[in-house]
């Protein structure tokens, strides 16, 4: 009983440290995801309501996770970097193997009713996993030992994801590690040759790793009119959605491309198109102007803590959460091609919601120590 207590009044001794701004933030957009799913679940004949409760359960265990890790000492994940690496080296090797496929990707794991990608797991490994590398070489200057050795990390996960294949999460990954050397001081000759290697590695994967339908996915974004009824359906149906929202939009339950299943996907991957459909203009603002807070404020205290694994820790999930962000906009917009990337705190997603929260909670954490 006294271990409890004192780790109660420890956590409310943090939590006069905690971010509220960026705290508010994310819980209004995991509200308006909530509204969104539940919004599509309307349309279902049955009307069971059961992703809302499996996305509810997902931000319970959230809530749980965010409890225990946001008054800990975040530091601690410096002495465990590669243990937790290596686990989720060995998850993604497992899931090939025993892994169920879903959606043309063989990245899942399900257990009855439960399922999980550990893809999304590998998001956490690999930011701890830089963020210790970059650390420890301290103030040296930034050299071709390290853009190798970084490069090594980071292309052993991205390697296993690609056999899935997941082109989507694979290309996060490596945007984990693009961000990360620029944080780190990375010269200019160094991002031409890494957007070389990026060139190179496209040819590569669109030879041998890509499946058929990811193919589709890139040729049907440059010119949709290839496949108007197939993967060229998704993009134009999401496009005329967003367009069809006005200022106000339908109102939740009522946007006729989601309501009439005409939208594809629509809570995961076109979410953001069914929130403009139904919420209109100002729905839509409401949910870039809370993101665009939690950038800000991440970016803010990721330039302001006072050693180098913090800042590399907070800038590398703010980079997860930035990246996810602007593809799938960009996807519901027309601008990337669809990818299978949920939207941050907002898609339908267990596993998604998880980790989001974990990484989440790791920020509070470490803006709780700085605050302080």
């Amino acid at each position: 009983m006294v271990t409890i207590q004192n780790y109660i009044t420890r956590f409310f001794r943090h939590m006069r440290g905690m971010d509220w701004v960026l705290l508010l933030s994310v819980f209004g957009l995991i509200l308006l995801g909530l509204a969104a799913i539940y919004s599509v679940e309307l349309s279902q004949d049955t009307a069971q309501f059961l992703n809302v409760k499996k996305q509810l359960a997902a931000f319970g265990i959230g809530i749980g996770v965010f409890l225990f890790v946001a008054p800990s000492n975040y530091r601690l994940l410096q002495n465990y970097a590669l243990v937790l690496y290596a686990i989720c080296i060995l998850l993604l090797i497992g899931v090939l193997v025993l892994g169920e496929t879903i959606r043309g990707a063989t990245g899942w794991y399900v257990v009855g009713p439960v399922s999980f990608q550990p893809v999304e797991f590998m998001k956490i490994g690999l930011v701890i996993a830089l963020a210790t590398y970059f650390t420890r070489r301290g103030k040296r200057r930034f050299d071709l030992r390290a853009f190798f050795q970084s490069g090594l990390i980071t292309s052993i996960p991205v390697a296993l994801v690609m056999l899935q294949p997941d082109f989507g999460s694979a290309s996060v990954l490596v945007g984990i590690w693009a961000f990360s050397m620029l944080y780190a001081g990375i010269p200019w000759r160094y991002v031409f040759s890494l957007v070389l290697v990026g060139v190179v590695f496209f040819i590569l994967s669109w030879n041998f790793f890509f499946a058929d339908y990811q193919r589709a996915r890139i040729m049907t974004f440059l010119d949709p009119s290839l496949d108007p009824l197939g993967q060229g359906y998704n993009v134009t149906q999401a496009i005329i959605a967003v367009g069809s929202g006005g200022w106000f939009g339908s109102g939740l339950g009522f946007g006729t491309q989601s309501q009439l299943k005409f939208l594809p996907e629509s809570q995961t991957d076109f979410i953001f198109a069914v929130i403009a459909e139904e919420l209109g203009f100002f729905g839509a603002m409401f949910l870039l102007f809370a993101f665009g807070l939690v950038f800000y404020r991440m970016v803010k205290l990721g330039t302001h803590v006072g050693d180098d694994f913090s800042a590399y820790l907070v800038l590398g999930i703010m980079t997860v959460f930035f990246l996810q962000f602007l593809v799938n906009v960009g996807m519901n917009l027309g601008l990337f091609p669809v990818t299978g990337i949920g939207l941050p705190f907002v898609s339908y997603g267990g596993s998604s919601l998880i980790v989001m929260l974990t990484l989440f909670a790791i920020t509070q954490s470490i803006a709780m120590r700085y605050r302080k």
